[in-house]
């Protein structure tokens, strides 16, 4: 019995997955931020919920303890294989999760970044499979990755490398939560998608994001949100294009939030990619994730 777990900025979900990435059962619960105050609460949160989702998923499986062979999990930043680090929203430095799982599950523990674990799932049993040279990007509240090249991952020895989202599309660009300027991410994550939006078109500030997806769709036809939606787009591809030009993959497939919007975002996405792309002869088919919001649980199973 395998159980991924992803450690979100704002939520954690665990699953039981069985051996062709299917995900049997899954429990997840967001995180209020409000209430933490440090980082030893944070901890301590951590390890309840998920305690509390691990005995959950035994009892509606009728597993025991002992049927864990091993949990992954998917966290963000640069994990190592025994702890999780810098979780910035969760006043998270250091913490040592994998040891204190293994001790008190009996199973071996292994921590990835999250946007490789989605990308690994994605490659082995989702819309990669076929391709040797492809790229997974999870672009949500940032910009994640994964590289594959002749169907291995390529991962430095430090930390997990290929931080695209950080990739300086505008040196005179805004802010970026990493102290740069003009950070792909501050152009492409859609939580700045989202908060644009909301200022742009007067939305209520604590509008769901379901109800900005609902939002553009109806109004995609409307002169403001077309502009509004191209210009994402156009920031998007320049983005997009350095990494097209740099590692020529035969395929990009798109995870994240940005799922939700794929029939609208990829057809103007590979239009627009078509005036930046180095090699106008290479084809690299643009997908959508297979697993949408569960690429990281399955990942975590794998690694």
């Amino acid at each position: 019995m395998k159980i991924g777990i992803d450690i979100g900025g704002s939520h954690i979900a665990s699953g039981v997955v069985d051996e062709y990435g299917q995900l049997i059962q899954k429990e997840t619960k967001d995180i209020s931020t409000i209430n933490i105050e440090n980082e030893e609460k944070a901890k301590k949160i951590i390890i309840e919920i998920i305690s509390s989702q691990i005995e959950t998923l035994l009892k509606k499986l009728d597993y025991e303890i002992c049927d864990i062979s091993k949990i992954g999990i998917a966290a963000p930043g640069n994990p190592t294989k025994e702890a999780i680090r810098n979780l910035v929203n969760l006043k998270i430095k250091y913490f040592e999760i994998g040891k204190i799982l293994e001790e008190k599950y009996d199973a071996k523990v292994n921590i990835k970044n999250d946007g490789k674990c989605s990308g690994l799932a994605e490659k082995k049993y989702g819309n990669l499979k076929k391709y040797k040279d492809c790229i997974f990007l999870c672009i949500g509240t940032g910009v994640g990755s994964a590289v594959f090249m002749d169907n291995d991952l390529l991962e430095p020895e430090l930390n997990a490398g290929f931080e695209f989202g950080h990739m300086i599309i505008d040196k005179n660009g805004p802010k970026c939560n990493c102290g740069n300027n003009g950070c792909f991410e501050t152009y492409a994550s859609m939580k700045r998608f989202k908060k644009e939006i909301i200022s742009k078109f007067k939305l209520d500030s604590d509008v769901a994001s379901e109800d900005v997806q609902k939002y553009v769709r109806q109004n995609i036809d409307k002169k403001e949100v077309k502009i509004f939606v191209d210009n994402y787009i156009n920031n998007l591809a320049i983005g997009v294009s350095n990494i097209i030009n740099i590692f020529e993959p035969e395929a990009i497939c798109f995870g994240g939030s940005f799922a939700y919007y794929s029939d609208i975002f990829l057809p103007k996405l590979k239009q627009q990619l078509e005036q930046y792309v180095f090699n106008k002869e290479v084809k690299c088919d643009l997908l959508s994730t297979k697993f949408k919001n569960d690429g990281g649980i399955i990942g975590a199973s794998i690694i």
